[in-house]
């Protein structure tokens, strides 16, 4: 008997913030696509102080350290793509899906190789010094 509930790859039920990051990505994929840094410093401006202090900095990092990639919204999140619109890296505040930490992204487009394992996402408590430095050589290494 067909249900209405539709279940992850665990089998368990999506949780409401699962459900509600895949319909912002089917928004975001009727959306015009001309305005993506508008919609990245929206993403941003809604998100509580902690994650937005860290969202808007790392946004300033990528920008600068990275011109060539575009901001874009991804499953509600800040994201930077590449010319051919593939996100490369993303942030992913810890209030979206009730995390302890907020997450910076890297997707398989990112030039992060390093040989038969390397991490593609960072958890992210503060931004310090020593952080922006980190994150800077992880984004140039990324669009390389």
């Amino acid at each position: 008997m067909p249900t209405n509930k539709q279940t992850n790859t665990t089998g368990k039920t999506f949780t409401d913030e699962e459900r509600a990051a895949m319909r912002e990505r089917a928004l975001e994929l009727k959306a015009d696509k001309t305005n993506g840094e508008s919609a990245v410093l929206a993403k941003i401006t809604e998100m509580p102080k902690s994650d937005r202090d860290m969202a808007q900095r790392l946004h300033e990092i990528i920008r600068q350290n990275a011109p060539e990639l575009t901001p874009k919204t991804w499953y509600g999140m800040p994201a930077y793509a590449n010319k051919d619109g593939k996100v490369v890296c993303f942030f992913q505040s810890a209030d979206k899906f009730k995390a302890r930490y907020a997450s910076l992204g890297f997707n398989d487009t990112a030039k992060l190789d390093q040989g038969n394992m390397w991490p593609t996402a960072f958890a992210l408590k503060k931004l310090t010094a020593a952080e922006e430095k980190q994150i800077v050589e992880l984004v140039k290494k990324a669009v390389s």
